[in-house]
């Protein structure tokens, strides 16, 4: 028998649906703070003028859409596997989550890089690199996406949630590794179906108890 000391803690308390719940309660936070946005086509020059005078919010963003995040997109993912039993669905969505999270604290790191600096040539690559690994890490998320929905730990919702978002984030991260703008903007598709499935599964899966 299981003691109530020992025993995993279920619902909201759980760990899956903490991460899951802090993973979206990060990223609204995070898209809430007031920061400029450089585009795409954005010179070394326009984009140390517009961050100028911004470092503060700019790293807190950093902090709150990259750095926290992590958390959540290692965790969930492995609770996936853990409740899939490591089948091989199971265990793609954890590698996957796992490999996520490694690239947005790599975000985190250049994106204060990108705030300490003042140099236009260094500027322009630090958010081209930025771009550029956000799109990989869609990709990466787009198989987490799809082995979740495989998994068979889900329920009927979050499983069609997992296609779409694999079918959204894939197109949207061949616009941003490729730097094409209007590919890109399926980010606004791509995000909201993100924090939904990531929030929804570890509060699912935290209210099973797996």
């Amino acid at each position: 028998m299981v003691s109530i000391a020992t025993a995993p803690r279920r619902g909201l308390l759980s760990v899956p649906a903490v991460a899951g719940i802090g993973y979206a309660l990060s990223w609204a936070a995070g898209l809430s703070v007031p920061v400029p946005a450089a585009g795409f086509g954005a010179s070394g020059s326009e984009i140390v003028r517009d961050y100028a005078g911004h470092g503060g919010a700019l790293t807190v963003q950093f902090l709150l859409t990259e750095g926290l995040p992590a958390a959540g997109l290692a965790l969930v993912p492995l609770a996936l596997g853990r409740a899939a039993r490591w089948s091989r669905a199971g265990r793609i969505a954890a590698g996957a989550g796992l490999v996520a999270a490694a690239i947005s604290l790599a975000q985190f790191a250049i994106g204060l890089g990108l705030v300490a600096t003042s140099s236009p040539g260094t500027a322009h690559g630090l958010l081209e690199a930025l771009n550029r690994a956000d799109g990989v890490k869609m990709l990466v998320l787009a198989a987490v996406g799809v082995a979740g929905a495989l998994s068979g730990t889900l329920p009927r919702w979050l499983r069609y949630a997992g296609f779409a978002l694999a079918v959204a984030i894939a197109g949207s991260g061949i616009g941003y590794a490729l730097l094409l703008t209007g590919v890109a903007t399926l980010a606004y598709v791509s995000l909201p179906l993100l924090i939904l499935f990531v929030a929804g599964s570890g509060i699912a899966l935290g209210r099973t108890g797996r």
